[in-house]
């Protein structure tokens, strides 16, 4: 076989599998580009981020959506399950969106600079405890619920091992990697223009400080389980600190602040019941977030999940702070059996459609 055709064999294999990925009936045109970043002595380029571009047949949605995902993901995650069912970006390719695709600074395809900060990563036992296999260790109060992982959440199983293939180092330095990220996702709408964006987990951080440094870029956010508690860190990540209260670096408030947010004075409100944590929200009167109120946000939180104690407490945060936000507690809805991977879970196509209508009912 000639060369030629050996590689326009192997160019058509990839096309297939490619398309298998997101959705063999979508054909989604394939791009990609790097975007931010910055010179380190003139020697190396540092805090980059690979972006992947997927545009479907017939765009009919005005504006894009860029996936952010959680810790130890890339913007692969977003592309299929772990058990080889199409995923969210093929959902909304299918519903008209151009979607882009997007891995973290110093994560999976965004190149790492050797010597800052430093490196982490999830081990299988965090992994099954937290993510896929909650219901057999029953660490929190809503985890026997959880019923919607493909397969049997534990090492061994193939749809365990296919996700866990999926994880990569992140960068474990919490002011690093938000600075960071808050730069290069920055610098991405500068580049495509106004954009919803959805973000899962640790990058709910980022997509609080995305919105207030580009509040007319930001059309909606979707954070999906958003770093939180306010302030503090509840289980299982303890000891973390948000100093702005959403964020770990600076956010705009309206009064200011204050320097290292001295002048954001807080309360303890008691848990909802006991099954939910205690919030801490600002003392009244309340500081608004200048910038960040003027994006519609919508928090996603799963019935079975680690965060189901205390995503509410953020929701009840961002009210008070003069944000447009909704709460689509699944549970509450009848979206039953979910934990923090809830985008991969079986009935995952469903919170994605809830999500879509939600999208459509901000342009009303």
């Amino acid at each position: 076989m000639l060369l030629s055709q050996i590689l326009a064999r192997s160019t058509s294999i990839l096309g297939h599998v490619y398309e298998a990925a997101v959705g063999g009936d979508i054909n989604p045109t394939r791009d990609f580009f790097y975007v931010g970043g910055h010179y380190e002595n003139f020697t190396y380029m540092i805090g980059q981020i690979y972006v992947e571009r997927l545009t479907p047949p017939k765009v009919t949605e005005p504006y894009p959506i860029v996936f952010i995902a959680g810790s130890g993901q890339t913007g692969t995650n977003f592309l299929k399950t772990p058990d080889s069912r199409p995923g969210w970006s093929s959902h909304f390719l299918s519903a008209g969106y151009v979607v882009y695709l997007t891995d973290q600074p110093s994560r999976g395809r965004s190149p790492w600079y050797p010597g800052i900060g430093s490196v982490a990563a999830f081990d299988t036992h965090k992994v099954e405890t937290l993510f896929t296999a909650p219901e057999d260790y029953g660490l929190w109060p809503q985890a026997h619920l959880h019923t919607q992982w493909p397969g049997t959440g534990h090492p061994g199983d193939p749809v365990f091992d296919s996700f866990y293939a999926t994880q990569v180092q992140l960068q474990a330095n919490e002011l690093i990697s938000e600075e960071t990220n808050a730069r290069a996702y920055s610098a991405l709408l500068d580049r495509i223009g106004p954009a919803y964006l959805i973000t899962r987990s640790q990058a709910g951080a980022y997509g609080w400080r995305i919105g207030d440094a580009r509040p007319h870029l930001v059309k909606d956010i979707v954070a999906l389980e958003p770093s939180g508690p306010p302030f503090e860190n509840a289980f299982p990540f303890k000891g973390r600190q948000r100093t702005w209260g959403i964020t770990a670096l600076e956010i705009s408030y309206e009064p200011s602040a204050g320097p290292n947010a001295t002048a954001l004075h807080t309360v303890t409100v008691a848990a909802k019941d006991e099954e939910h944590t205690s919030c801490i929200l600002q003392a009244e009167p309340a500081k608004r977030l200048k910038n960040l109120s003027r994006v519609n946000v919508l928090v996603v939180t799963a019935e079975a999940s680690f965060h189901q104690p205390y995503d509410y407490c953020t929701v009840l945060y961002l009210r008070q702070a003069g944000v447009k936000v909704e709460f689509l507690d699944l549970g509450e809805v009848g979206v039953r059996g979910n934990g923090h991977m809830m985008f991969m879970e079986l009935n995952g196509e469903e919170i994605a459609g809830r999500v879509g209508v939600w999208l459509k009912k901000q342009r009303v």
